[in-house]
Parts: structure tokens; sequence; C-alpha cells
């Protein structure tokens, strides 16, 4: 594999074999030599070999290795020519993350911290399998993979304001609960409202320090505001239409004579019935991920007010925005001097729309869209803003956390005989948990320094930042 470097942070994997356009990463030198030792640079030469890719195979500096695509991988590819790829999406469709502002500051919840945060262990479920007190009959489920975010507020958890600053205004166009399982509906029955497991988390910070006050000021952000950043995904459901849709593509690809240099990038031309059919109920899918969310900030407010015997208005809980990480979605870009359609693939990557987009909320139009960046449980998360130079280069994306390094079993390994939690609480973070392991698969030493992470696409200018938030208080599946 030849590597040209093209700046001090992006770096092009030259065309070879059968790639039909170059790979571009985006990290450091020292970056790059790590990922030279694993398998996610191959990753991203083999997505350059799928049809109908345009412009060239990303990486943000995140990427770590993934099922078929990489972790941190972006990759658009022609609507009418080009193929989708559960690979490119992931098992946890529309896993992502959400951003709440409040009117509280620390001296508010300094003394309450303990209290606060075994209140939302209690009243926000976690934990592999766990279910939440929405119980869902076949019929109102299916609104929900319908409807989304949209769902959840007609059931009286949140606000239209919520959806006016969720990403497709928390419903994604298209989706067909038809066509989803019932081994995934089932799973699904019981799952809303559920943080998850593993890397999931909600996290109650503090806005440490400004960088771009015009945007900040956008966003409604200020230093020394209590936040509140929560991630999860769709659950069961999301994980059960991925897997079902896969097995389908392994036999469908076989008819398409498409050489494959990895089985897991099993695909479906976009136009094709197969391929129809798997974005309809990726739809689905996310949209039961964009309900969850808004369900669980829903509960999140309700914790706080109670704990905290305050009422709403003084609360002033307001989400500033709910990003999507694993999507495949239809976007109009410029490639090569004239606008195309493509569906742009991000796997464990951020939409980062610029100023002047329409997706963009008309409130933050003028300085482009929130791209929230969690880190690790010990040390910090990000708000950035999206960049024109994004929509140039990256089709509008960038990089969407610290990214692994060690896996769960390293993790788990290096972590035998500590206290983790007890690590946690003298840097000041209060921790709850429900998996044996999950503190230990999740430590700060399995990731990547996010401040680096996201110091990479500030320098490239595919995202600026904007706010830094310090964790106080997290609950982990």
């Amino acid at each position: 594999m030849k590597i040209q470097r093209i700046d001090d942070h992006r770096w092009r994997i030259e065309r070879s074999g059968q790639m039909r356009v170059p790979g571009i990463v985006y990290a450091t030198a020292a970056m790059l030599d790590q990922l030279q030792q694993e398998e996610a640079l191959q990753q991203v030469a083999n997505v350059a070999t799928l049809p109908g890719i345009v412009e060239a195979s990303l990486a943000m500096p995140d990427i770590h290795w993934g099922y078929g695509f990489p972790i941190g991988g972006v990759a658009a590819f022609d609507w009418q020519n080009g193929v989708v790829s559960p690979g490119g999406v992931g098992y946890d469709i529309n896993c992502g993350v959400r951003l709440a502002t409040t009117g509280l500051v620390y001296d508010d919840i300094r003394d309450r911290g303990r209290e606060l945060v075994e209140a939302l262990f209690r009243h926000v479920p976690s934990g592999v399998g766990s279910t939440g007190s929405v119980k869902l009959g076949p019929k109102e489920e299916k609104k929900v993979l319908a409807r989304g975010s949209r769902w959840a507020v007609q059931q009286g958890f949140g606000t239209d304001d919520d959806l006016r600053h969720t990403e497709d205004g928390g419903c994604l166009p298209g989706a067909d609960p038809e066509l989803i399982s019932a081994r995934a509906l089932e799973r699904g029955s019981r799952q809303l409202g559920t943080l998850g497991s593993g890397n999931h988390f909600l996290e109650v910070g503090l806005v440490e320090e400004i960088y771009q006050p015009a945007a900040a000021d956008a966003f409604g952000l200020h230093e020394g505001q209590v936040t509140v950043l929560l991630h999860s995904g769709s659950r069961g459901l999301g994980y059960q239409v991925c897997d079902d849709f896969l097995a389908v593509m392994r036999k469908h690809v076989q008819t398409l004579g498409i050489q494959l240099p990895d089985r897991q990038l099993a695909c479906a031309y976009i136009q094709s019935e197969a391929g129809q059919r798997y974005l309809a109920a990726m739809a689905c899918a996310a949209n039961y991920a964009y309900a969850n969310r808004q369900i669980l900030l829903h509960r999140s407010r309700e914790v706080f007010e109670q704990t905290l015997r305050i009422s709403p208005r003084a609360l002033d809980m307001r989400l500033v925005y709910d990003v999507c990480h694993n999507i495949a979605k239809k976007e109009q870009h410029l490639v090569q001097g004239r606008q195309q359609w493509l569906c742009v693939h991000r796997k464990g990557a951020t939409r980062a729309f610029g100023p002047g987009q329409p997706a963009v909320p008309e409130d933050y139009r003028e300085v482009g869209q929130p791209i929230l960046i969690p880190g690790d449980m010990g040390t910090a998360s990000y708000v950035l803003v999206g960049t024109q130079r994004a929509m140039e280069e990256t089709f509008g994306s960038t990089c969407h956390g610290a990214g692994r390094v060690l896996s769960r079993k390293a993790a788990l390994k290096r972590a035998k005989g500590r206290a983790i939690h007890r690590e946690l609480e003298d840097k000041g973070v209060l921790v709850r948990w429900t998996g044996r392991g999950t503190l230990a698969e999740e430590m700060p030493e399995a990731y990547k320094d996010v401040s680096m992470v996201v110091e990479v696409v500030h320098a490239a200018g595919i995202a600026r930042k904007v706010a830094r938030l310090r964790p106080l208080l997290v609950v982990k599946g």
C-alpha cells in the first residue's frame, strides 16, 4: 500500500489493484504510524473498490477496524449507478449523540452529584438487554419506525423544539415498517427509552472552555454551564435489521459479478430491489434510534426536576442538537464541478454541514451545523461546527469520537486489579454502571486522546472547535 503525505493532517492511499478511487486519511504522522500496524487502512482501500464510489474512500482520525468498512469511514456512491452496503452503516444503525444545555451552573449540583447520578441510573435503564417503561405492541412499534422522534413528542416525550434541533427532524424519510422482521420487532418492543451497553452513556458535564464565541452563542453555550450529553442508538432492533439484511446481501452480491476483496463488503446496487429494501428498513431502525434518544432526554429532564426539586423553567433544559453516526443518506453534493445525488455512508462519522446549508436548522444556519464529539469518561467531550471545507472535501462529514485503541479484551486485561471507578472519582467524575466489565472495557486508556482527534479535524478545516465539556457524572451500560 503506497501512502503519500498531502499535508500535516491528510494522507493519500494511492490507487492500486481493484481500487476505483484513492483513499484519503485524516491523521497526524503519529496516528498514521499506529494505523499502519492495524487493518483499518486496508479496509479504506477495500471500500475504494466498490462500484459507483466517487472522489475517494475517506477515513477520519478516530478510524479503527470495523465490519467491512472501518469505523470512522466515509464513502459516497452515485445514486443511480452505485451500491449501498450494510457494512458501511454498521450494526448499531443511527447510533448517535444528543446534547442539551441547562440553566444550571456547577454550584447548583456541586453537593447533589451523587444523588443525581444515582437517580439517573435508576430511572434511565442501561445495560445489555435492558428494558424501559415504554412497552410497544406491533402496531404502535411500527408507528415509531415510521415517525421517529415525532412519535415520541406526540406521546408527550418532549417538545417540537426538540424536533427542530434533531438531524432529519428526528425522522428519516422512506421508512417501510413492513420490511422489519418479526425477530427485529420483538427485540425492539421493550427497549425503547434505554441506553444499552458498551460505549453508550449518559453524561452530565460542564462547559469548560469556549473557542468560538459566535457559534457558542448561537448554540446557547456558555462557560460554567451544566450540560447533558447522551449516546445511544437503535438497540437490538437495529442490530437485527443489519443482521437480517447482511444475510440477504451476501447471497445477492454473488449474482452481480462484483469482485469483493472482503465478503463483509456485501452490497446491492442502490436502485435494485434489494438496495431499496435495505434503505427503507435502515430508515426504520434510524427512526427507532431517534425516538429512543428523544425519550432518554425527556427522562433525564424529569430526573433533574424531581431530584433537584426545581421547575422546568428553572431547569431550562434545551436540546442543542442530535447527530447520527451510523447511516447512509441520499444527499446532493458538488462532484467535479456539478451537483450530483449520492448515497453517503457515514460509519462512525458525523455529518458536518457548513453555513448556509438548508438542512441546518434555521437558527444555526448562519454559523453551521453543531457537531458533537464525545470523548472517554475521564477527559472531555467537544462541540464543533461544520464548515464549507467539509462540504467540498468530505461530503460534509467529520469524526465522531475518540476511537478505540484497545480491544475490549485488551482493556479488560489492562484493568485487572484496578478500581476504575475510584480512578475516575479521583479525577472528579462520579460514575454508575451496569455491566460487570463495562468500566474496564470503556476505561479512558481504551480510547485515543479525543483532544488530538478533534485537533486534526479542526486543523484540517473540516470542522471547527466551539466548546470543550468536562464530565462530572456518568451513567454507563
